[in-house]
């Protein structure tokens, strides 16, 4: 490895964000379930979606406050231009402390945003979902997640790499068909396209020295 893998206050460690997390549903505390069952179906890219984000920003923010908001990122296949992706808006919110429940559960909640899991695991990842005015999914992080920035690594590298956005379109395409031939969930559509996911990140962690 090369480069410091020392993080600064409020970051990730470059061995933290190298390392994959192999998820685990039996380490997922399974707060409420989704109100609503959403196809599997990657579409087009729609021009609509930074918008979208937009609004749903707008509405984390005046929920939260600057106090008990760190950041917020569009994050996803709709944060890149030209990238089909399931109609779904996926955002990661950054809290102070994401153990702290209290803090902010109920002011999302109060905005719409319903709590469906916990993963203390997982950098004690939060899960909540958005059914109106449009589906989206909210990951709520603390402060120097390693996950939130691989997100926004991979983000930034598909916006800048063209190839790999085809690549990677393909991956989705065809993960999701087999999923839906196969009767299966979501679930197997990660693992499906797990392989060119971890292909990408590597090349992109490579040009910033990570590897």
């Amino acid at each position: 490895m090369s480069g410091s893998d020392e993080a600064k206050p409020g970051s990730a460690s470059v061995r933290a964000i190298l390392d994959h997390y192999e998820y685990d549903p039996s380490k997922v505390e399974r707060i409420a379930s989704s109100k609503v069952k959403y196809p599997l179906e990657v579409v087009d890219p729609d021009p609509r979606w930074p918008a979208d984000f937009a609004s749903i920003k707008a509405r984390i923010e005046a929920a939260l406050g600057p106090e008990e908001l760190v950041g917020v990122e569009h994050i996803g296949s709709t944060s890149v231009a030209g990238l089909p992706a399931k109609d779904l808006i996926d955002i990661d919110v950054t809290v102070p402390d994401a153990t702290e429940e209290t803090r902010y559960v109920p002011a999302l909640e109060a905005a719409g945003f319903h709590f469906l899991t916990r993963e203390r695991r997982w950098h004690e990842h939060r899960l909540f979902s958005l059914y109106e005015p449009r589906a989206a999914t909210l990951h709520v992080w603390g402060p120097g997640s390693p996950e939130a920035a691989r997100h926004v690594i991979f983000r930034d590298w598909l916006r800048g790499h063209a190839e790999d956005r085809v690549r990677y379109a393909r991956a989705k395409r065809e993960s999701a068909a087999r999923t839906n031939e196969a009767g299966e969930t979501s679930a197997a559509y990660n693992r499906r396209k797990e392989k060119v996911v971890r292909e990408i990140l590597e090349r992109a962690f490579t040009a910033l020295g990570y590897m």
